[in-house]
């Protein structure tokens, strides 16, 4: 019987996603990974990013948590506040305090980069794991039968064809990897709108310190949200509570009024202090900090469910294949989880992957592992979504009972992110475990 740890890997993309990816495999033994990065290098930058108990689950598991500087630098949080942005009222406090008890991990906060630079430093520890940068995928030339093959260019270099034996595209939602797969399935679904765009700031704590009320934002272990019509902002501590990481959700008008696909903008600080204008006078002084010139916009994109993520021995994951609005702060996680299921399933492929055929179905396994479950999170991150952004009328009042009665009796809350029990559902969820429990059926299962 062959040794699945002598298949090739080839991921496409060294974001969370594929950066997991090339780890999950190399810790389950596989001893050929390759990952394909345009960028030159990744010098990794972004905001503040919630470490849910399922990501930190996975984390651990791949020794990228307990002693890390990641961990050292997170911050546990204890409790969220809900708020009406304009008066600064509390709609509802849930306590978090006793997440760790009951998940085995805590809810965390931290910096982008220290949870990306955690797991690259790790990949590079790896002597099965390789990094082409400055390479870009080119197309997939096959998907089957027999072992894949894909064109991929190096920035200074020509066109170079190579076959492997499972390829990964991990490369975000513009992914061509999907877009390969996509035109070989005749399959139509190109990436929307959601009619979202979001500004990301960070407060260096010198900025917050001369002010108590906001000084007191920084030290708390407290997740904030103040919520108006169609808009909303996060704010949370990260980096041992130097950096207060303040994130937003407003209609995208600057990208509406261009024509071109960017996915970024950059921003004017006096049309971002316009858009939350009817906020309190707190929010108003935080964003007054923000330097001119450093206002940046992202543009929220998402398309359709895809019918099918896999093709062959190709697969796709995180952002490729089910991209979501960051309402549930659940994107990195279902990425890495995507990960974690992939390297599980391949591993366990009978005949140790020597068939095309078996792999192909293992990876279907996959697919059925992690459909339903990512897109749960997907919709409820959209309705929490609708549910925050209500404008004045019945709808609002009625939203606003349920924060009454969460506050008052425990009830669910209509924030899903900060209701109890949905965080149950998502962060006992141990998708590795499910991985090895349900692989022979679903298997077995397939034809």
């Amino acid at each position: 019987m062959a040794d699945y740890r002598d298949l090739r890997i080839s991921v496409i993309g060294a974001g969370m996603g594929g950066l997991a990816s090339a780890l999950c495999f190399a810790r389950k033994g596989f001893k050929h990974i390759d990952v394909y990065e345009t960028a030159s290098n990744l010098g990794f930058v972004g905001a503040g990013i919630q470490l849910a108990p399922n990501m930190l689950r996975i984390l651990d598991r791949l020794g990228c948590w307990e002693g890390s500087q990641l961990q050292r630098e997170a911050t546990t949080v204890r409790e969220t506040k809900i708020v009406d942005g304009p008066t600064n009222s509390e709609l509802v406090q849930v306590d978090l305090s006793d997440v760790e008890d009951k998940y085995g991990y805590p809810h965390c906060t931290g910096h982008r980069a220290s949870l990306a630079g955690g797991l690259y430093e790790a990949c590079q520890k790896e002597p099965a794991v390789t990094f082409h940068f400055a390479t870009s995928l080119v197309r997939i030339d096959s998907f089957g039968p027999g072992r894949p093959k894909i064109t991929v260019k190096a920035r200074e270099g020509d066109d170079k064809t190579l076959e492997t034996d499972v390829l990964i595209g991990a490369d975000g939602i513009k992914s061509v990897s999907r877009y390969a797969m996509l035109r070989e399935l005749k399959i139509d679904a190109e990436v929307e709108d959601t009619g979202q765009a979001a500004y990301r700031i960070m407060l260096d704590r010198d900025k917050m310190e001369p002010f108590p009320e906001l000084l007191a934002l920084l030290d708390a272990k407290c997740a904030m949200r103040w919520i108006g019509e169609k808009r909303h902002i996060v704010a949370y501590p990260i980096s041992g509570h130097t950096i207060y990481n303040i994130s937003t959700c407003q209609p995208d008008t600057n990208f509406a009024a261009t024509t071109n696909a960017s996915y970024t903008t950059k921003g004017d600080k006096t049309a971002m202090k316009k858009v939350y204008d009817d906020f309190c006078p707190l929010v108003q002084q935080m964003l007054d900090m923000v330097p001119d010139g450093e206002v940046c916009e992202w543009r929220l994109r998402s398309h359709e469910p895809l019918s099918q993520w896999t093709l062959g021995s190709v697969a796709l994951l995180g952002d490729a294949c089910h991209p979501t609005l960051p309402h549930m702060a659940q994107g990195a996680a279902m990425a890495i989880e995507d990960a974690a299921v992939l390297a599980e399933v391949v591993s366990l492929t009978p005949g140790g992957g020597s068939d095309p055929e078996a792999l192909a179905k293992s990876l279907r396994v996959y697919e059925l592992l992690r459909k339903e479950t990512t897109w749960m999170r997907v919709e409820m991150a959209a309705y929490s979504g609708r549910t925050l952004h209500l404008g004045e009328g019945k709808a609002k009042e009625e939203r606003n009972k349920q924060f009454a009665m969460a506050r008052e009796k425990g009830a669910p809350v209509p924030d899903k992110w900060a209701s109890p029990e949905v965080q149950q559902a998502i962060y006992s969820h141990d998708c590795m475990k499910e991985a090895v429990q349900k692989f022979p059926e679903l298997y077995n299962s397939l034809t």
